[in-house]
């Protein structure tokens, strides 16, 4: 009898964001930063670089605070990657959301000219995501990310976002927040789900079979993305009073609320299938 082998991630060339779930309760902030020269843009990148491979060494103490870093196409072009590489990215990484609203349903009062600038456009080329379990780790991380770029004259910040999970541990809709985390083969991290086996690594992290047993294609040269994931960035506005008035009226008690709102979000508020 054989079984199949379990894939064993890099863990140390992967960034934290990719495979943990955010801490709960947390508090985060959310960069975008825009990159006026190559030469400063690529010493952020070593600086960043830096920054995050200290945070993977401290995250035997204190695991609950990390940074991420990601790059836009509009970013990795600012950095001076070659024109062969960037074309080697898929098409929804190179046009980005903006070109491709009508195809995700991003019309009417939802389409890109309604979108918070920068959001959306070729100004931003970095994105930086510190998350923590309480604002003092908060600040104390954030200051180390400030560090690295506020000397750069060609690093600018063209938006920031805080956020936190509300008290309750819910979302605005009612809703156990914080549970859509699936658990990834080889991540390192404890099962959470035994009724299912984990998913195959290659379906988030770049270099590693995915579910269909093949390798998902990879921009050139390999090493620019292996250990690499895609990651979407959206802002979105909800409506909860427009939410709960739809379900009074389509509804004929609390009860039945309840089991249509679960129904159209797809578990209990509880967090129950």
């Amino acid at each position: 009898m054989t079984t199949e082998q379990e894939t064993v991630l890099d863990l140390g060339d992967i960034q934290a964001g990719a495979l943990r779930e955010r801490p709960s309760p947390y508090v985060g902030r959310y960069l975008l930063l825009r990159l006026h020269e190559a030469t400063e843009g690529r010493e952020l990148v070593r600086r960043l670089h830096a920054l995050l491979v200290a945070e993977k060494r401290a995250q035997h103490a204190d695991p609950l605070a990390w940074v991420t870093v990601a790059f836009t196409h509009a970013g990795l072009a600012a950095l001076g990657v070659p024109r062969s590489s960037l074309d080697s990215f898929p098409e929804e990484f190179r046009v980005g959301m903006a070109a491709r609203a009508r195809e995700l349903g991003d019309v009417g009062a939802s389409s890109p000219e309604h979108w918070e600038w920068p959001l959306g456009t070729d100004a931003v080329h970095v994105a930086v995501s510190v998350l923590a379990p309480d604002q003092a780790h908060l600040d104390l991380v954030a200051e180390q990310a400030r560090a690295r770029y506020d000397d750069l004259a060609g690093v600018e910040v063209v938006w920031r976002q805080d956020c936190y999970q509300l008290p309750s541990g819910r979302t605005s809709f009612g809703f156990k927040d914080g549970i859509g985390n699936p658990d990834v083969e080889g991540s390192g991290l404890p099962q959470r789900n035994r009724s299912e086996p984990p998913i195959k690594a290659g379906e988030f992290v770049l270099g590693y079979p995915d579910e269909t047993g093949s390798l998902p294609p990879m921009p050139e040269p390999e090493i620019l993305g292996r250990n690499g994931t895609y990651l979407v960035f959206r802002k979105l506005q909800t409506d909860v009073a427009a939410y709960r008035r739809y379900l009074r009226e389509r509804a004929r008690d609390r009860e039945e609320e309840r089991l249509l709102a679960a129904k159209m979000v797809g578990r209990w508020p509880s967090g129950a299938p």
